[in-house]
């Protein structure tokens, strides 16, 4: 079996994978002042309420954006697992060539994504991720990945919006039926998810001006869901596209390492290049 751990700002999710099937998956808070030995304690924690064994892991890999926690995460991989953790990192083999700027200034996780999404839905596709941030990456119909856009999340919004306005309070964000909202909760919520929407959507129809009207829309994240329920362009959410990236790429880097004796090399400017 396989645990994939894909650390975001805000949440870390994680997911055991027997083959290709996803046999249990958990959200988590980001903690990032936690010790090896909490996130090795809740982890195993978690496997014995899913009737998961630890020593039945033949790998760890992890995308993470939050680089202080990689040393602990590491730490926990071979204290509580036994094994040496795997991070997406420069140098490991995606199968995705990279055409930024500058390729290591690409989060892991729009790798891990655009991955999946190629593999899953084919090209050219456009890879909607609604966490902290919210990130729109685009892969060609050749598999490679473009760029993207980055805009700030729904929640960091949100939150901005509480701090800043004095006689205003923190809402659910949700679909509140209406534009015009009558009363202040409404209101809000108005504005932050028909906002959101037509942000998404306006973004994806430049997007899409630019990779062709066939360019399929995958999106995943914490409020995919939602925000996609509403959106023109969005066709297809997938709530574990990362995890599944994650386990597409460990089964690339780990062939690889064996055609090649286990000796990894990388691109010479950042993300391997296939």
């Amino acid at each position: 079996m396989l645990l994939t751990l894909d650390v975001g700002n805000t949440n870390t999710v994680l997911g055991v994978f027997r083959g290709k099937e996803l046999v249990a998956h958990w959200r988590l808070t980001t903690a990032r002042d936690q010790t090896i030995d909490e996130y090795g304690i809740l982890t195993r924690e978690l496997f014995t309420l899913a009737g998961l064994e630890p020593q039945g892991m033949s790998g760890i890999i992890i995308s993470s954006v939050v680089p202080q926690l990689n040393g602990t995460l590491a730490g926990m991989a071979e204290r509580y697992f036994g094994r040496p953790a795997l991070f997406v990192e420069p140098g490991i083999r995606t199968g995705m060539a990279v055409q930024y700027e500058n390729p290591q200034e690409v989060g892991a996780d729009r790798i891990v994504n655009s991955v999946a999404a190629f593999d899953k839905y084919g090209g050219p596709c456009i890879i909607v991720d609604f966490g902290t941030a919210i990130n729109f990456d685009a892969v060609s119909a050749r598999g490679e990945y473009l760029g993207g856009v980055l805009a700030p999340g729904i929640g960091i919004s949100a939150d901005a919006l509480f701090a800043r306005a004095a006689r205003l309070f923190r809402v659910e964000i949700k679909d509140p039926g209406k534009i015009i909202g009558t009363n202040t909760a409404a209101s809000m919520q108005a504005g932050l998810f028909y906002g959101y929407a037509d942000m998404v959507d306006g973004i994806l129809e430049r997007m899409k001006k630019v990779m062709g009207t066939k360019t399929k829309v995958i999106a995943t994240g914490g409020q995919a869901a939602l925000i996609g329920s509403a959106s023109r362009h969005i066709e297809t959410i997938d709530e574990f596209l990362t995890l599944d990236g994650l386990r597409i790429i460990w089964e690339r880097e780990t062939s690889a390492q064996e055609r090649s004796g286990g000796a990894k090399t990388a691109s010479a400017s950042g993300h391997p290049k296939g």
